[in-house]
């Protein structure tokens, strides 16, 4: 019982190591990994009860709902569904074992324990999450300027008169522009892929 507690009061019950990519293999997350579509894991950390499994596209967590239990929750967060923000890092202290990277995908909060001596590969990760909440976020704005310059266009042609009574016609031209717009807009400004930046911090 003391034991459990002085674990749990030092952060040692559940801190993750970080996998080396040739035991990505070896994972529960590798076989939920879309391998199929080009996907591939850059970055995974491994505790008792849990994995976070970083892909170019993905954060897959293999959630355990306590240690000594095999169940595991699987839940998958597409980067361009669910922005990165709030990166961080809590750096050890003087008795403890662990750090803490944390970082927040949609609504979702993540607080993950890594071990102290995982400190510089945790550093890539973090430099990977905070490019790539960068990135969307530079997205985010772009698309607001598409929306916003299509509402404007709209503003400037909408006492015009349809032109030969032709209504349903125009109508048609204008409504295939707009939903083509919004289309090429959508893509343009809408990354699902980070693999790049994966491979430029990620040096493990």
């Amino acid at each position: 019982m003391f034991k459990k507690i002085a674990s749990d009061a030092l952060g040692l019950s559940d801190i993750g190591r970080i996998i080396s990519k040739d035991d990505f293999d070896k994972t529960q997350s590798d076989d939920f990994v879309l391998t199929e579509d080009g996907e591939k894991i850059h970055f995974l950390i491994k505790s008792k009860s849990d994995e976070y499994c970083f892909t170019n596209r993905a954060l897959i967590h293999l959630d355990g709902e306590k240690a000594s239990s095999s169940k595991r929750n699987i839940y998958r967060y597409d980067y361009y569904q669910n922005h990165i923000k709030d990166v961080s890092i809590e750096t050890a202290g003087t008795i403890d074992l662990d750090l803490e990277i944390k970082f927040t995908m949609g609504n979702k909060v993540f607080s993950i324990d890594i071990a102290k001596d995982e400190g510089e590969a945790i550093a890539d990760l973090y430099k990977s999450l905070l490019a790539i909440s960068h990135i969307q976020e530079e997205n985010r704005l772009h698309s607001e300027f598409a929306k916003d310059s299509i509402g404007t266009a709209t503003g400037l042609i909408k006492d015009n008169r349809f032109h030969d009574n032709d209504i349903s016609n125009e109508f048609e031209q204008i409504a295939t522009f707009a939903y083509k717009w919004f289309e090429e807009k959508h893509q343009e400004h809408t990354q699902k892929d980070f693999k790049d930046v994966f491979e430029k911090y990620i040096q493990n």
